[in-house]
């Protein structure tokens, strides 16, 4: 727990008792997950203090937030050198179309995005969708 505790106070973070426990389930998931997904892990807290917690991850790039195309925003641990910004630590996100699960592939970076004049970028959001590992060697 000591070491959940000095990972949010290093990106500024307070480290309350839902943020611990929140921060410590993200770790063991490992793949992304929706806010209604992750209350389902505190159905005795409060729905407004889950989503404040994953709030200040993300304004404090302890999350990315990622759009696949379920309708739901998954949120998923970042690397620690991650800078979740435009134009840096760019990379690709798979959905399993079986499994319904959204994973990071954080070694698979997306290429820089050149826009034409007038363009700017604001947020850039690359999902591959298909059969993830686990559930084609399921099809076996």
């Amino acid at each position: 727990m000591e070491k959940i505790v000095k990972k949010l106070e290093s990106k500024g973070i307070r480290p309350t008792a839902m943020r611990l426990m929140t921060y410590r389930r993200l770790a063991q998931l490992n793949v992304a997950v929706s806010l209604g997904d992750l209350g389902k892990d505190f159905e005795s807290s409060e729905r407004s203090t889950l989503f404040r917690t994953m709030k200040t991850f993300e304004e404090n790039k302890l999350v990315h937030a990622i759009e696949d195309g379920t309708g739901f925003v998954k949120y998923a641990l970042c690397d620690e050198d991650c800078q979740c910004e435009v134009g840096n630590d760019l990379h690709l996100h798979f959905h399993c179309n079986k499994c319904d699960e959204t994973i990071c592939l954080t070694d698979h970076k997306i290429p820089q995005i050149n826009l034409p004049d007038g363009y700017i970028s604001e947020e850039i959001n690359l999902v591959v969708k298909g059969i993830c590992e686990k559930c084609s060697n399921d099809l076996d």
